[in-house]
């Protein structure tokens, strides 16, 4: 991947540390400060004890009724509250009792966002304790339904929103937000949500979701946290007709207006926050996504969860299927569904993987990897139109238009979806992959549910049984002829919240391809003999926080290897620090 990044960047890697960024955190003083006068207006940012009826309106301070009878008085709460002194163990309980009333999804995401805005601690603690029950609900696939209906559904900010209307002046915006040690931003222009398109300034949904995974899953502070919508407008004509839409009623701005406004956007965030805050790139489109990681990748701590963070857990699941499919990762021929972020990304991060196991140039390994897009196979005959990303996955073949005939010529082993459509792997592909592969590998990744390429059920009924399946988002299990399988799930949420753990507790100021296979091939040393005694190729989402401690560590590890790592000394157990690092929810008492 960053092979590739280098050539846009005209051969700058991320290691040769930027001129054009110091690690101090110190840019160009693009806005005057250094130079202000003291006739300038400042803003005089005070603090103060929240108590009484403000303390209950607190998310980050409130205890509903867990408030001790000592916390009441001191805190002039008598009164403002019923008589009981409850657990937090017991508003677990209830609020659990209450969340499984409800039938639909959606509800139950509106009711987790309400207690977020009230009780954050219960919040995440629930979050934390009903992991595989929740994570559907506040992340895919329920998050994209809410993105949809984000505008009928909104009822106070949950992050910042900088649109056009901020050009010149999103410094003064970050500064608008109350916290000011942030470490985290995730932050999309909305444009690709999910499988869903172009939901403009409703794509907020994402950034919030994937920050309560970074806290729940990860251990990041919720206050060292930033969702962020950067809002230039919406192709999409149904948001643009819709009277309660939240966002700039235009169509997109692209080109030199965009960029322009992506540059201040980034030079105000290192401004702001320093050399080590986290920027995740979200749901950009193709063609905006590439160009920002190579651009910004050398000046910035920037990580794209679409291409690099699917790619990492891909692999996870392709290293750890090897006990299931035998041989190395350079036996296999892979064949891919959708050649757009995801795709390529996943593919660049498989020919490395191979590249490093096999010390052959990522050049020749890249040739065990085969790409199909709307328009066929991709192949050395069209590559003067392909776009950059793709041409390096255009080998010599004769050209195949579908990916039937593709699967018949290429015969891969794994095959892997993409493209964003659902119901593209059909019965005639999954027993095409049966007849050439014993075992064949199927990984249908596509989000939400409904833009599944297949479903779990259908994987294993098609094969008789013998694939070994996963999946973007979550499928039950399949009982199939007296016995239960258990379908992967091919979760960013593996990967991204310890990844993102493992650069800030190591003070690392770059990303660099050899943190992502770190990170893959933690994610792959936690399946057991138990989990693939199932079938399965991901460890289950209960040990998620053990599970994200060991990516923060290996992740760390490399950061610290590589000369990146700020935090100095380096721990001598980075496991260990890791879990003490974490973000614990549990309720705090009160002087």
């Amino acid at each position: 991947m960053e092979s590739f990044l280098k050539q846009q960047r005209g051969g700058e890697s991320v290691l040769d540390l930027s001129p054009r960024s110091t690690v101090g955190g110190g840019v160009e003083d693009v806005y005057g400060e250094d130079r202000a006068s003291e006739d300038q207006l400042v803003t005089p940012w005070t603090f103060s004890v929240a108590s009484g009826y403000n303390l209950l309106r607190d998310p980050h301070h409130n205890k509903g009724l867990a408030f001790s009878e000592r916390e009441r008085d001191a805190h002039y709460l008598r009164g403002l509250l019923p008589p009981v002194v409850s657990s937090q163990e017991l508003q677990e309980k209830k609020f659990m009792h209450n969340l499984r009333q409800y039938d639909v999804p959606l509800h139950k995401y509106v009711a987790m966002m309400e207690l977020e805005e009230r009780n954050e601690r219960l919040f995440y603690k629930l979050l934390i304790n009903n992991v595989e029950e929740l994570l559907p609900i506040v992340y895919t696939p329920t998050v994209g339904e809410a993105c949809q209906k984000y505008g009928s559904i909104f009822k106070r900010p949950q992050g910042l929103y900088i649109s056009l209307k901020e050009k010149g002046r999103i410094l003064e915006v970050l500064r608008n937000w109350p916290e000011r040690s942030i470490q985290v931003i995730v932050v999309t222009d909305g444009e690709r949500i999910l499988g869903l398109g172009d939901l403009g300034c409703q794509g907020m949904g994402i950034p919030v979701g994937k920050l309560a995974l970074y806290t729940a899953l990860g251990g990041v502070r919720p206050s060292a946290c930033l969702p962020i919508t950067i809002d230039v407008g919406t192709n999409n004509e149904k948001l643009l007709n819709d009277e309660f839409y939240i966002g700039l009623k235009q169509k997109r701005a692209t080109g030199k207006e965009y960029y322009d406004l992506l540059e201040e956007f980034m030079t105000a965030v290192k401004q702001n926050y320093g050399e080590k805050v986290l920027i995740q790139f979200e749901d950009f489109a193709n063609h905006n996504a590439f160009e920002l990681l190579a651009k910004y990748g050398t000046t910035h701590l920037v990580f794209n969860d679409d291409i690099q963070g699917t790619a990492s857990v891909v692999l996870a699941g392709l290293v750890a299927s090897l006990k299931l499919l035998g041989g190395t990762l350079g036996d296999h021929t892979f064949l891919f569904l959708g050649a757009g972020e995801a795709g390529t990304g996943i593919a660049e991060l498989i020919a490395l993987e191979i590249s490093k196991q096999t010390k052959v140039p990522v050049e020749e390994t890249r040739k065990k990897i085969w790409l199909v897009d709307s328009k066929g196979l991709i192949v050395s005959s069209r590559k003067e139109s392909l776009q950059h990303f793709k041409k390096p996955w255009a080998h010599e073949h004769e050209p195949v238009n579908n990916l039937l005939d593709a699967v018949k010529a290429i015969k891969p082993t794994v095959l892997i979806g993409t493209s964003g459509v659902g119901k593209t792997f059909t019965k005639e592909v999954v027993e095409a992959m049966a007849a050439i592969n014993k075992k064949p590998l199927i990984m249908a990744l596509s989000n939400p549910t409904s833009q599944s390429e297949c479903t779990a059920e259908q994987a294993y009924t098609w094969t008789e049984g013998r694939a070994i399946f996963a999946s973007g988002s979550p499928f039950d299990p399949v009982e199939l002829n007296g016995k239960t399988f258990v379908p992967g799930q091919a979760n960013n949420a593996y990967i991204f919240p310890g990844f993102g753990f493992g650069l800030v507790i190591s003070g690392a100021i770059r990303v660099h391809d050899d943190m992502l296979l770190a990170a893959s091939e933690a994610l792959a040393g936690q399946v057991t003999e138990e989990h693939y005694d199932k079938g399965m190729i991901y460890p289950p989402f209960t040990n998620i926080r053990k599970i994200s401690a060991h990516i923060a560590a290996n992740v760390a590890a490399k950061a610290y290897d590589l000369g990146l790592a700020t935090r100095l000394p380096r721990p001598a157990d980075l496991v260990k620090y890791a879990e003490s690092c974490m973000y614990t929810p549990n309720y705090r008492s009160y002087r």
